[in-house]
């Protein structure tokens, strides 16, 4: 709970999906557990890949590795909360995407949650070489960047 960054809202983000919170994400303190977190940031980025035709789950040839995340919380979510994940471009790299996501909760239009995603493209079968961003995530990656 960081005082120095503000804490986001959704015009802070340029694509949404949204997620029901399950029974079984609850924790023993009665809100979702923290990994649960970072379940939904991953499925926000797949769901923005395959919405936008960059992601083909059997045929891709290029694929992105997680290489770091992170997770910033301000406010609990419990179920049965629906959440909404709100997705930016934080740096869109030669070979690699920074994701930024805020994690709201019900219609809040504060965040109850921040946190990045990089990926890392590689060639699907050796996954030790980088390669170039695919084209069509470029393009769609390039409408997720917030004015300078």
């Amino acid at each position: 709970m960081s005082g120095k960054t503000p804490i986001g809202t959704r015009a802070d983000y340029r694509w949404f999906t949204d997620i029901p919170t399950r029974w079984m994400d609850n924790d023993v303190y009665g809100h979702v557990n923290n990994v649960t977190y970072y379940s939904w940031i991953d499925t926000a980025v797949a769901q923005f890949l395959i919405a936008h035709e960059v992601l083909d789950l059997g045929s891709s040839t290029e694929v992105g590795l997680v290489v770091e995340t992170q997770c910033r919380y301000f406010a609990p979510i419990s179920f049965p909360d629906m959440v909404t994940c709100g997705l930016r471009c934080g740096r869109l790299g030669t070979s690699s995407i920074r994701y930024e996501l805020g994690i709201f909760r019900n219609e809040e239009d504060r965040a109850s949650a921040e946190g990045h995603f990089v990926h890392v493209y590689v060639a699907r079968g050796e996954q030790t070489r980088t390669m170039p961003l695919p084209v069509r995530l470029r393009e769609a990656a390039t409408r997720l960047l917030l004015p300078a």
